[in-house]
């Protein structure tokens, strides 16, 4: 791509990304640290879908979106049969009550293939990137992150750590 077809891609895209009205609820595993802290941790993505799955809840019953008590589907990019039974496992383990709150959470998970191209996982695959370069060093610039940080979720006092964005551990 040349030079400035990139440049007024990437200016619209950050233009779309600014006036799309959508809300982030992000979890970002540090897997080093992980295997360091615990002796038999658990698998990464497990955890980091239950903190994300935890939030979203949160967020669903959240001022004025009085949500909390109605069916949302969940869509996750397949990996793989294998893959995709475990992670319906665990979802479902969540979902069912084993969670911080030990209630259930009236969600759904669907599978959705790549070559799909739907847009909301387009979007996390987006965002995705720029938040764990963020994680991994905040002093680094970051003009995605700028992008994405007023998206994040946040408390009543306007944090966004352990709202918007969970770090583990």
């Amino acid at each position: 791509m040349q030079p400035e077809r990139r440049e007024r891609f990437l200016s619209g895209l950050n233009t779309l990304m600014a006036e799309m009205p959508f809300t982030i609820q992000a979890s970002v595993i540090r897997k080093e640290a992980l295997r360091a802290q615990y002796k038999t941790p658990h698998h990464p993505y497990h955890l980091s879908m239950e903190f994300g799955l935890e939030r979203i809840m949160r967020f669903l019953e959240g001022a004025g979106n009085d949500q909390g008590g109605r069916v949302t589907h969940v869509i996750v990019e397949s990996r793989g049969k294998l893959e995709d039974a475990e992670l319906e496992l665990e979802f479902r383990r969540i979902c069912n009550g084993s969670n911080y709150r030990q209630r259930r959470f009236p969600m759904e998970i669907i599978f959705a293939s790549k070559h799909v191209n739907c847009s909301g996982l387009q979007l996390a695959d987006l965002v995705a990137r720029p938040i764990g370069r963020y994680v991994m060093d905040p002093t680094q610039p970051n003009r995605a992150w700028d992008l994405i940080e007023p998206k994040l979720f946040r408390s009543p006092q306007g944090n966004i750590q352990g709202w918007g964005l969970k770090c583990f551990p």
